[in-house]
């Protein structure tokens, strides 16, 4: 987690200040927003509790996509391919009208 520093020793310092990490063994993390979806392949997931808070601890390979019923519905308004379809999202942040308008315009 910390280059350079001993995990043991770290993992002890941890115990000490009331910190319990528990590692989660994930496959794929995906991170819905309201204008897309962040999807984290080969996850290392950490459960880490501090003093009854709870988070998450994640890190892989990013990469962003839209939701499929958004590239479809674009495909249908517009009659174009799938890849400028994501293109047009990606162009709109995400903004489904603005996608379809920027291709028919």
């Amino acid at each position: 987690m910390f280059p350079g520093i001993n995990q043991k020793q770290l993992q002890q310092a941890m115990k000490q200040l009331g910190v319990k990490q528990e590692n989660i063994d994930a496959i794929e993390v995906i991170i819905k927003t309201p204008t897309k979806n962040i999807v984290i392949k080969n996850p290392q997931v950490a459960k880490v509790n501090m003093m009854g808070q709870e988070t998450f601890q994640v890190s892989g390979d990013i990469e962003e996509s839209y939701p499929e019923d958004d590239i479809k519905l674009i495909i249908e308004q517009t009659n174009c391919s799938r890849e400028k379809a994501i293109k047009a999202l990606e162009k709109n942040n995400g903004d489904i009208a603005q996608a379809i308008l920027s291709l028919k315009a």
